[in-house]
């Protein structure tokens, strides 16, 4: 039996044995209860119409108006601090890939609220092996529950990424470096306009490059929606 799938069993089976509790507060009942979720703050406006960061004017931002990314626009739900930074944490790194849902709920309310003309979701893979060694990608969870919310259909399998080492801890010029030339599409895509979906976005570097990936393929547009963002 592969290993992805005996993870999963057992994540089911500890899940069954052991009732609910909120990642942040400890409430018994939900994952992620709606007064922790509720109270979290939103990344609102004012920001920069691209890549959303925050921002005191309605035009774009400094850095995206000297180099502007590949993507057309990124909107993202939460801030990333408090319940938001222990959901991700929680999804990403422990293994609850229950939670997914939850956090996917407030993106298609957002998505629904902004209405890119998109086609079609697209997640930020990982690279083989991490996905591997966790048993799940994060990124597909998300874009499988927000499609089922929105009914978008979901290419999982689109791009591909070589492995690259983690972008926690560098600059915005290293995390760039990092990041280029690791995605492909494994496929064209004359024509789609493509949603891209992450648990995080930080300074843009892999939705760019990413965004790069699927121009390349043939996209006439992308756009990227995440569940936070730092800053």
């Amino acid at each position: 039996m592969p290993v992805a799938l005996l993870r999963g069993l057992a994540r089911l089976a500890l899940e069954a044995l052991f009732p609910a509790s909120c990642i942040a507060c400890g409430r018994d009942g939900e994952l992620l209860c709606p007064a922790c979720l509720d109270g979290a703050p939103r990344a609102a406006p004012p920001r920069c119409p691209v890549c959303w960061q925050a921002w005191p004017a309605a035009s774009r931002c400094r850095d995206c108006a000297l180099a502007p990314p590949t993507y057309e626009a990124v909107r993202s739900a939460f801030v990333y601090e408090g319940p938001v930074r222990e959901a991700v944490h929680a999804l990403k790194f422990r293994g609850v890939a229950a939670l997914a849902p939850t956090m996917a709920a407030p993106m298609a309310r957002l998505l629904a609220a902004w209405a890119p003309p998109v086609d079609a979701i697209v997640p930020v893979p990982l690279p083989w092996l991490r996905e591997r060694a966790r048993g799940y990608d994060q990124a597909r969870s998300l874009a499988t529950e927000l499609g089922r919310a929105v009914g978008l259909p979901v290419l999982g399998g689109l791009l591909s990424r070589r492995w690259t080492p983690p972008q926690a801890g560098l600059s915005a010029r290293e995390r760039r470096r990092n990041v280029a030339d690791a995605f492909r599409a494994r496929r064209r895509v004359p024509g789609l306009r493509l949603l891209l979906v992450d648990d995080v976005l930080t300074t843009g570097a892999t939705l760019d490059a990413c965004a790069r990936a699927l121009r390349d393929a043939g996209a006439a547009g992308v756009w990227g929606l995440t569940f936070a963002r730092e800053g």
